[in-house]
């Protein structure tokens, strides 16, 4: 009877199979995705959002005490009250009435603009307020808002006479002081104030700035005014919110910006100048406010003690006072020069000159030239000392610095590449020296040099730890004795990256944090986490026990509180896990005053987002997935027991889906390897199917990743193509330095070939497909063999010989450093070892090519040079070889348009399916596309003839 029974089941479970769609590509725009989620300070409330890839999300709001839900079409942009009794979020236009406005060109202002929903959530009331531009609560406190509605849509300017024509001077006339004028100053809407709790309301007019006080208690803001209402007053206003009384802090017409309280809320700083309208380069102060002052006072001017000639203070700076609100840091900049209007523009060269002692190559200037002039340089200021002057800290020579202790240190720590900036054309790493400068006096003590890594403060500010890639160790200074320590001796594990296979000194695994009262820090090997001590007084201590090595377990801390600055002594943490052998991941817990096995708390096969946590409660937050299980969104208070609260994509079990698996091979060289097949749903194991190889470097830690069928920026669609019943392998590849084309032989094939053992691959019918550096590595591989049908290059570099003096247009860097230092591998000069640029070049091997490929190299490439590609092709076609090109117009280097995205799936789909299942080929491959018919048609129907 049993054994009817289960071949009835078999049977059943095969009809459920064969009737079940494969993916097409029309299901993408509604495919869904979980976009952010929180929670609310108590943990009583969970929201999240899904959206659609192109369409209408959706946010959800879900009590974790009750069964009370609310359901909120079109919202984001989530914000939970600071008491967790209300919520609010931006509810977008239908994505259809967007499509419309962009259809009819329609100007920002025109445009159909975003609703404000307030969400009571003990009554479950929204209500919906249009219009809304922006909208805060403070951070702490009740519930009080601040939202700030958009410009009045201007309707009198398309007024109409009796005869038709447009009403035009008396309609210019009237709202010519309201019109954006040609200056940097914002314009202003209005400001709405609102205790959510009573329903009282406040609206200021003209408002173009505004902020809380961390304590909301107070509300500050800058308003423009206008001219058409005089009761309309410009300057700067502050809310005292309990007593409802309003002060003026700054009369007049101005940019007021940058709003800072101090931790307390009662001192204010911000940014303002009230230069001329006209006056191009404006001055900007900063002003200071409290409760001791009737109005804001000037703080810093051009003229101030210690300004240096011809700076002022930045209208770029940032402002950060310290945490005990005693100091201010802010920026100051070289006076700019005005533009010279008596130039005219047709009689003057304009030219870009490159020399070899600039610090930058011009590209790179260029590229930077508008952050560049809004840099400014950190200055100190003791705000209530008697003897009030600046001490500036940076310069051009010595640019960066970052606080100390909060700000409380007597000082910063600060890092320049200054004259070693040439050299990282071809090392790709920056060189710094850092110093310690005091915030009184500016005095700068030099205390690393040359450091190739990383170097930051500890958080009470009596270390500095820096990682120096040349040693492979850390170290700490001691910022009162000078004393330099090895902080790592003493861990017999490697602390960089073992699997480093790129010819550069590797990279540290990273620190996970301080301990309180910095009494040591917190190291991470490969698996484990080791307490060291920054004096060195005492020996390295595992306190994961070793427990990750042993179980090839990678551990790391799981920081839950963004404002945390370091651990106290016995804390009890959580560790994110990576089972770095069977691919799984989840969490354990663990003391890190112990020196015991970190306990289990959950561990699956699935992909875990990053944990939200509560800010007043034990309540956790996450979504998890494989690739067959889209992601949903689960909330736990112990992480041992969830609660599932969303359903993404049910429409997923109507389709013919897939699984995942890991596969292990030997490489001819001996080396253990090992990547991921992605089988259809319905495989059969009586049949044979066509395979697809896909590969960039190392892929199998994703095994559990969910991977959502979408146009992609031009990555193979694994989803699709695996519903389509094709077999996908995504193999691991090692490098070995100057030989990145043959490591690529050395992996792929040989697991392809390990793949082509079992009965149910195709081996005549297997692909390759690749972007960028998996794009270089499929042009190679079809330079070294002929048994791939059929093969798709994105972006491949084909001719390391001239690319490597390119420029990567995106950042504006040369090439150089990626050949000798980084991913392509080579280790030397082109002049040193011209033979390896050569052999991994498959321009120079193109005659040995057999496998029909396309090409994509678009022409706004910022990464890799198009030409890269225009090179392939022109080859390929020369010699008479089956080869396509792609070019789509100001594109990037991954396509960022989505109409491109869907545009490359269809082709990608018509080319393997010519080549690799036997069906018609698209008109686009038979004759191509003729210029005179772009834009008019793309040759997707098919043909009975042949490419």
């Amino acid at each position: 009877m049993y054994k009817y029974l289960s071949l009835t089941l078999l049977l059943l479970t095969s009809v459920c199979h064969a009737q079940k769609k494969p993916l097409d590509h029309t299901v993408y725009d509604a495919w869904e995705a979980i976009s952010s989620k929180k929670l609310s300070n108590n943990g009583d409330w969970a929201g999240y959002v899904i959206s659609q890839q192109q369409g209408d999300g959706t946010l959800y709001l879900s009590s974790l005490v009750s069964n009370a839900r609310l359901k909120v079409s079109r919202a984001e942009n989530l914000q939970f009250s600071p008491d967790s009794k209300y919520a609010v979020f931006s509810i977008k236009p239908f994505y259809s009435a967007t499509r419309a406005d962009k259809i009819k060109k329609k100007k920002a202002d025109e445009m159909t603009k975003d609703t404000l929903g307030i969400a009571n959530l003990t009554s479950m009331a929204v209500v919906k307020i249009p219009r809304v531009r922006s909208y805060k609560f403070p951070e702490n406190g009740l519930a009080y808002l601040a939202y700030q509605l958009e410009k009045p849509v201007d309707t009198s300017k398309k007024a109409k006479s009796p005869a038709g024509s447009e009403v035009k001077k008396d309609v210019e006339d009237y709202f010519a002081d309201d019109e954006p004028s040609k200056t940097d100053r914002p314009e202003g809407s209005d400001l709405v104030f609102k205790n959510l709790m009573t329903g009282v309301e406040r609206t200021f007019k003209y408002v173009s700035e505004y902020t809380f006080s961390k304590n909301g208690r107070q509300l500050v803001f800058a308003a423009t005014g206008s001219k058409k209402d005089a009761a309309a007053k410009a300057g700067v206003f502050l809310l005292n919110i309990e007593k409802g009384t309003l002060k003026t802090l700054v009369s007049g017409k101005g940019n007021f910006k940058n709003f800072l309280f101090d931790e307390e809320g009662e001192s204010l700083v911000f940014l303002g100048e009230q230069s001329p309208e006209k006056q191009e380069i404006k001055d900007y102060f900063v002003y200071f406010n409290s409760p001791s002052l009737d109005t804001a006072q000037v703080l810093v001017d051009a003229e101030m003690p210690g300004m240096p000639k011809k700076w002022s203070v930045s209208g770029d700076g940032r402002l950060n006072f310290n945490k005990e609100g005693t100091k201010l840091f802010f920026g100051i900049a070289p006076v700019k020069k005005a533009k010279d209007t008596t130039l005219i523009d047709f009689e003057h060269a304009k030219l870009d000159i490159w020399g070899y002692k600039d610090d930058y190559l011009q590209p790179m200037q260029l590229k930077n030239a508008d952050q560049e002039s809004k840099r400014s340089y950190l200055t100190a200021i003791e705000i209530f000392n008697s003897d009030i002057r600046i001490a500036p800290l940076t310069d051009a020579k010595l640019p960066d610095a970052s606080l100390i202790d909060e700000g409380n240190s007597n000082f910063v720590l600060a890092s320049t590449d200054y004259g070693n900036r040439v050299q990282t054309q071809w090392s790709g790493s920056a060189i710094r020296d850092y110093y310690l400068i005091d915030t009184k006096t500016g005095a700068r003590k030099k205390i690393i040099t040359g450091l190739s890594g990383i170097a930051a403060p500890s958080p009470s500010g009596k270390y500095v730890l820096y990682f120096d890639k040349k040693t492979a160790g850390w170290f700490s200074y001691n910022i009162l004795t000078a004393k330099v320590t090895q902080v790592s001796v003493g861990i017999p594990t490697r602390i960089v990256d073992e699997l480093n296979d790129v010819p550069d000194e590797p990279d540290p695994y990273g620190v996970a944090a301080w301990t309180e009262d910095d009494r040591s820090v917190l190291i991470y090997d490969r698996y484990d986490i080791w307490d060291c001590s920054p004096d060195g007084k005492t020996a390295p201590k595992n306190i994961t026990n070793g427990f990750g090595l042993q179980n090839k377990i990678t551990f790391r801390y799981n920081k839950l509180d963004p404002e945390q600055r370091f651990l106290e002594k016995r804390a009890v943490v959580l560790l994110d896990a990576f089972n770095n052998t069977t691919k799984e991941h989840g969490f354990y817990r663990t003391n890190i005053g112990d020196s015991k096995n970190p306990e289990l708390v959950m561990m699956d096969k699935f992909s875990y987002s990053k944990l939200e946590k509560a800010k007043d409660a034990e309540r956790y937050l996450y979504d998890k997935g494989n690739y067959s299980n889209s992601p949903n969104v689960f909330a736990s208070v112990d992480l041992k027991t969830e609660v599932k609260l969303s359903n993404t994509n049910p429409q997923q079990q109507n389709y013919n889906w897939g699984t995942a698996e890991l596969v292990k091979w030997t490489t001819p060289k001996g080396y253990n390897s090992e990547g991921i097949l992605y089988k259809p749903e319905n495989f059969d194991p009586a049949k044979k199917y066509p395979m697809i190889v896909y590969f960039y470097e190392k892929l199998s830690d994703g095994l559990y990743n969910y991977v959502p069928p979408a146009p992609t920026p031009s990555r193979l669609n694994i989803s699709y193509f695996v519903s389509n019943g094709y077999l996908v392998f995504a193999p691991d590849i090692s490098y070995e330095k100057g030989y990145p084309g043959r490591s690529a032989e050395e992996f792929v094939n040989s697991g392809v070939e390990s793949l082509k053992k079992n009965a149910w691959v195709d081996g005549a019918k297997i692909g390759l497909q690749g972007q960028s550096w998996g794009g270089y590595q499929v042009a190679h591989l079809i330079t070294r063999t002929n048994m791939y049908a059929a093969a798709w290059a994105g972006a491949p570099v084909v001719n390391m010989t001239s690319a490597y003096g390119g420029i990567r247009w995106e950042s504006g860097l040369n090439r150089q450093f990626q050949y000798e230092k980084t991913q392509s591998r080579i280790g030397a000069t082109l002049w040193e070892k011209p033979e390896l640029y050569i052999e991994n070049s498959p321009l120079f091997s193109l005659p040995k090519v057999s496998t029909p490929v396309v090409i994509m190299a678009n022409d706004a490439d910022g990464a890799v040079p198009w030409y890269q590609g225009l090179e392939m092709f022109n080859g390929l076609r020369r010699l008479g070889k089956p080869v396509w090109l792609l070019n789509y117009n100001n594109e990037a280097h991954n396509l960022v348009q989505r109409q491109n995205r869907k545009d490359i799936q269809i082709r990608e789909q018509q080319f393997f399916d010519y080549y690799l299942k036997g069906a018609k080929a698209p008109v686009w491959m038979v004759g191509g596309i003729p210029a005179t018919e772009k834009g008019k048609t793309w040759g997707f129907e098919l043909t009975d003839e042949k490419p």
